[in-house]
């Protein structure tokens, strides 16, 4: 079963085919970070107009890269939620109606659902079940994996997510947008220790995030450090730039150790020997070095997806949707077709109100 899929859930357009047998056929994908830098983040109206300016010319890319028409394709995935409402609807408008046109199956998948599967598309894939650290835009969250659709919320953000906290540490720091890949990159050439920021809830008790208060921290930490012009009053501490490199350091330390802290505490408590992290914030150099040292130490497993399929992508939604489409069909049971009214998008959607595959 060949399944194409749909993302735009918010400043990315992906499209991909994946097959039941040959596993992930074609895949591309536009970023529209150029169009939304000059504005610090992302603005809906250009990225959902963006989507529409994309989204079919992908589609015919992977076509004619997998050597396909699209008469082959059996089911059509979309991301369905959740994310930006007006983006959403582009990519769901879009494959509803191919599908309807083909008459073939239509399938909404979580966004989110689709980060937690990408890493069983890797060369070494985890199995069932694992705990799965989700860190993608807004959602910072601890799952229990028992199975497609199985999922059991063991701990979520209560403001702002880990993404959240670096793309607002990064405007404060005058770095560009999106801020995670700035903050890592600016923290290279950062000194380890030299400043303190808290970490937030590392011992709640339980495994609830929130990152509002480092925010506040960072903002507190510049405004003395390099809107003041105050410093150390010593020279190799007060260079501005340097400065703001070992801020940056601390920002990725403070978030990271929280990240890492509650993802072992997480196995504990579920009784798990595998953790999967998925979401764009997978892709930072020093969760995961930190995630590999804790492995070693404590004798789990730590899986992530590969760096290319971090950030939002057409090839996890396909997949997401060809796994739903294969427990279907192994239950005896045949997906509803497309009807020119039946999708609907859900901007708020929680993950563990998913029904089981």
């Amino acid at each position: 079963m060949i399944v194409l899929g749909i993302e735009t859930s918010c400043d990315e357009t992906g499209v991909a085919l994946h097959c039941s047998e040959r596993g992930l056929l074609a895949q591309a994908l536009h970023s529209q970070i150029a169009m939304h830098q000059r504005y610090g983040g992302v603005v809906p109206e250009l990225a959902s107009r963006d989507h529409i300016r994309r989204v079919l010319p992908l589609a015919r890319q992977v076509l004619g890269e997998a050597g396909l028409s699209v008469g082959d394709v059996d089911a059509v995935a979309y991301t369905a939620g959740p994310g930006l409402a007006g983006a959403l609807l582009v990519g769901a408008g879009v494959g509803a109606s191919l599908a309807w046109a083909l008459g073939v199956p239509a399938i909404g998948v979580h966004h989110l659902e689709g980060h937690l599967l990408s890493p069983l598309l890797s060369a070494d894939p985890p199995a069932f079940p694992f705990v799965a650290l989700l860190v993608s835009g807004g959602h910072t969250q601890l799952m229990d994996v028992q199975g497609v659709g199985r999922y059991a919320l063991l701990g979520d953000t209560l403001d702002d997510a880990a993404g959240e906290a670096f793309d607002k540490s990064a405007k404060l720091l005058g770095l560009g947008y999106p801020g995670g890949p700035a903050i890592a990159k600016l923290a290279e050439s950062g000194r380890p220790g030299r400043y303190e920021l808290p970490r937030p809830m590392l011992r709640s008790g339980d495994l609830d995030f929130s990152f509002s208060g480092l925010k506040t921290a960072v903002l507190t930490l510049v405004r003395r450090e390099l809107d003041e012009g105050a410093g150390s009053g010593n020279p190799e501490t007060t260079d501005p730039e340097q400065v703001r490199a070992d801020i940056a350091a601390e920002v990725q330390a403070a978030i990271t150790d929280v990240l890492v802290a509650k993802s072992v505490r997480a196995l504990k408590a579920a009784g798990r020997d595998t953790l999967v992290v998925a979401g764009g914030v997978s892709a930072n150099r020093r969760l995961r070095e930190r995630l590999a040292a804790e492995q070693r130490k404590a004798g789990f497993r730590v899986h992530f997806p590969e760096l290319a399929l971090c950030s939002d992508n057409g090839a996890m939604i396909a997949f997401a949707g060809a796994l739903r489409l294969a427990a279907m069909q192994a239950r005896g049971e045949s997906p509803e077709l497309a009807a020119p009214d039946g999708f609907q998008v859900r901007p708020r959607w929680p993950l563990d109100a998913l029904e089981a595959a």
